[in-house]
């Protein structure tokens, strides 16, 4: 993905909050016709991605986070990158128009994130309510600290049909350490996954998504473990890799090595697709994954297809993975590289040789170097 600086992906209005004005990710910018730019092997964004936003910013301090209320930056909160990109402000009417005007005719979902603030949780109702005027499948990325059961009935009426609920962490541990007392933040391990167990009775089965990030702390048996139990709840997991973010108080901490998201990529899809368990699955005195518990034929198959390499996300009207967020996980000079962690595209043959090579890779480190793709 190409971009220009961000000054020339603002908005001609001055920049607003919400609920009248959201930020974009730079590749809903570019998919509106909002800011000029090209996707690697001309991939599309099939999900206009939205998030709240207000000058105060953030109240959460999570480690990792580039929106972090902790993050030491130069700039205004407004300002700052989140996954290692712009998010440039529009108004709410800007993104309605771009949606009803035919500029992204290939958009299925819009997703309208939250951030830890006591106002998002009425404009989240309003900005809902406002994009159901132009397309019928919304999500809503929550924030379970500052909402509850009767909130949650509230915006389903407003017009979300899927939730997504971004624990991130895999354990209790690493949860407090990285979202709660560890660094003086508010979100509590019991509170989200409560949240989940109401989500999934008011909105159904799969129509949750949990968000977990491989590389901060967990192994890929303590991931592959949650994964299990959030599907045994009636939800799916949307992976993401750990990508450092300049100022957060993870900046030093590297990408986690390729060959474990690899395994837990094709684990979690095993799970959600119901092709196995965590339980027929065998993992080493390290915590990585050693067998899938599949039959060889099935295991080949599922490398040959390359689906569970591709973005987890939600569903749009034709797509599996309307939500398929290009670059939101490495950079494109990686992606060239083989190392596309998540694939917005459907692999094709060269992609599938990769997979078989890296998902063996038991490296406990991540080399950017290690070129796997000329």
């Amino acid at each position: 993905m190409t971009t220009p600086k961000t000054t020339d992906c603002e908005s001609d209005e001055s920049v607003g909050e919400s609920p009248t004005h959201v930020r974009t990710s730079l590749a809903a910018a570019m998919t509106m016709g909002k800011t000029p730019g090209r996707f690697y092997r001309n991939a599309k964004l099939y999900c206009i991605n939205l998030l709240l936003t207000y000058d105060e910013g953030c109240h959460a301090k999570c480690a990792y986070c580039g929106l972090s209320d902790s993050r030491e930056t130069e700039t205004e909160w407004t300002e700052n990158s989140f996954i290692r990109v712009d998010w440039p402000v529009f108004s709410v009417e800007e993104v309605k128009e771009a949606i009803t005007s035919g500029a992204c005719p290939h958009v299925e979902r819009v997703c309208i994130s939250m951030i830890t603030l006591g106002k998002a949780r009425e404009d989240c109702v309003t900005v809902v309510a406002d994009i159901k005027e132009v397309i019928p499948r919304i999500s809503i990325l929550i924030t379970p600290t500052i909402v509850n059961r009767d909130w949650l009935v509230r915006v389903k009426e407003a017009g979300a049909d899927k939730v997504g609920i971004a624990v991130d962490a895999a354990t209790p541990e690493l949860f407090e350490k990285l979202r709660g007392s560890g660094v003086s933040g508010p979100h509590k391990w019991s509170k989200y996954w409560e949240t989940i167990e109401e989500s999934v009775e008011i909105f159904g089965h799969f129509n949750v998504g949990l968000h977990l990030i491989v590389g901060v702390g967990e192994t890929e048996k303590e991931i592959l473990s949650t994964i299990q139990k959030a599907h045994d709840m009636g939800a799916n997991t949307h992976l993401f890799s750990f990508f450092p973010e300049e100022g957060s108080e993870m900046e030093n901490v590297p990408q986690p090595p390729l060959g474990a998201y690899r395994r837990v990529q094709m684990g979690r899809y095993i799970i959600n697709y119901n092709r196995g368990c965590f339980d027929d699955m065998a993992f080493n005195e390290h915590g990585q994954l050693t067998s899938f518990g599949l039959s060889d034929e099935a295991y080949e198959d599922l490398l040959t297809k390359g689906d569970a390499f591709m973005t987890s996300g939600c569903s749009g009207e034709t797509m599996e993975n309307a939500c398929n967020r290009p670059f939101g996980n490495c950079t494109p000079h990686q992606a060239a590289m083989g190392h596309w962690r998540n694939y917005p595209i459907q692999p094709n043959a060269e992609d599938a040789e990769l997979f078989r090579e890296q998902i063996q890779d038991y490296s406990f480190t991540y080399d950017e170097d290690e070129t796997d793709f000329e």
